[in-house]
């Protein structure tokens, strides 16, 4: 139910001042909105998860092929290092 009320206030020098005031009975519901932004709210954070745990991955990913790069390197200096000395016994000899 919705009511309003008038007050008029009148002044000793005969000016007239009105309040209108409107009271209601009904009470906000708003159930479903706040179901729908925690539902919202919930999804964004899994989606956000979601995409951080994916970047972490590739951080991974990246981090081993600059590792497994580094052991090829390492290798291939060897390789050269015992063909160096091969060739140095070889004029020596």
């Amino acid at each position: 139910m919705t009511e309003e009320r008038i007050t008029e206030t009148h002044t000793p020098d005969g000016n007239t001042h009105t309040t209108t005031t409107i009271v209601t009975d009904r009470q906000n519901s708003g159930g479903g909105t706040k179901w729908i932004g925690l539902l919202v709210l919930v999804l964004f954070a899994a989606a956000a998860l979601y995409v951080f745990s994916q970047m972490s991955d590739s951080e991974a990913a990246k981090d081993a092929a600059v590792g497994e790069a580094a052991q090829k390197v390492g290798n291939a200096a060897e390789q050269v290092g015992e063909a160096a000395e091969d060739a140095v016994d070889k004029v020596t000899n």
